[in-house]
């Protein structure tokens, strides 16, 4: 006899699971997933798409870079915590130069406040210090985004493939691909992966209308977003726009593979920390001691 009970209540986790399974079927069927592996044809058509609807959402011309990696070129940052004083002006710099929400405001870059009496501790960290000035006597500052990670935990969970790392090193994601299942920032350690609840809010006035489609290109909602070390400003051999802005000089940027670059000779003669090294991530984003 034909039962009338209604079905078992499917949990949030047996249908996320349903769904990416779906999500892998679908995008293996439909092809390669990888930027570089669209035929430049389809791909420059897709980003020509891209751009309309972008200059038509925002009124205002908005171009789509898809600059490859740099042959010879893998990209390392390195941050002096004896210098950072604590602004939060490159905060500010990466959410106007990546096209981050300001409303509700999302932030790639976070700056931690510790004690000098305790070191580097996380667990004692203050994301919301708001003295009357900085630098607050008694304290340093450890800002913290992606850690473009060699061995990236973010990168073997996703089940779409819609985050990988590049040849150049920068871990990116394509926001096309990704379906908002969160299981990378579950997987980061660092909390550099941030999930946009909303349609991100951008005033036209603000928006950069030069992007790149695996950065800082306009995201929609329900997606997962990151830094990418500014791949739309690296790639064409530019520095981020935190270490362009930092008063104190305390960020630094270059080729890891560049034996004479100052990224190399920091490496090689400072005092050089990577957070949760225990973790065996690997980080490409180094801390340092400069006195």
């Amino acid at each position: 006899m034909e039962s009338n009970a209604p079905s078992p209540a499917i949990s949030r986790r047996r249908f996320a699971a349903g769904a990416a399974t779906a999500a892998v079927w679908i995008m293996t069927a439909c092809g390669p997933k990888r930027l570089h592996e669209v035929p430049r044809a389809r791909l420059k058509k897709a980003i020509q798409e891209l751009e309309r609807q972008y200059s038509s959402n925002h009124s205002k011309q908005i171009t789509v870079s898809d600059a490859p990696p740099l042959p010879g070129v893998e990209f390392a940052y390195a941050l002096d915590l004896s210098r950072c004083i604590g602004c939060r002006r490159c905060v500010y710099a990466c959410v106007q130069e990546n096209n981050q929400s300001r409303e509700p405001q999302l932030h790639w870059i976070r700056v931690l406040s510790m004690e000098k009496e305790k070191g580097v501790d996380l667990s004692h960290a203050d994301p919301y210090y708001n003295p009357p000035e900085v630098p607050e006597p008694g304290h340093f500052y450890v800002p913290v985004a992606c850690q473009q990670c060699r061995n990236a935990p973010c990168t073997k969970v996703c089940p779409t493939g819609a985050t990988w790392t590049e040849p150049d090193g920068i871990v990116v994601i394509d926001y096309d691909w990704c379906i908002g299942c969160r299981y990378c920032m579950a997987a980061c350690p660092y909390g550099a992966r941030h999930f946009n609840w909303t349609t991100p809010g951008i005033p036209e006035a603000e928006i950069n209308s030069q992007t790149h489609y695996l950065g800082n290109r306009p995201r929609p909602k329900g997606v997962v977003e990151k830094c990418t070390f500014c791949i739309q400003r690296v790639r064409q051999g530019r520095y981020p726009a935190c270490v362009e802005v930092c008063p104190a000089g305390a960020r630094k940027f270059g080729n890891l593979l560049d034996k004479d670059s100052e990224i190399r000779y920091i490496i090689e003669h400072k005092r050089v920390l990577v957070l949760k090294e225990d973790l065996n991530t690997l980080p490409r984003f180094f801390y340092f001691y400069a006195t």
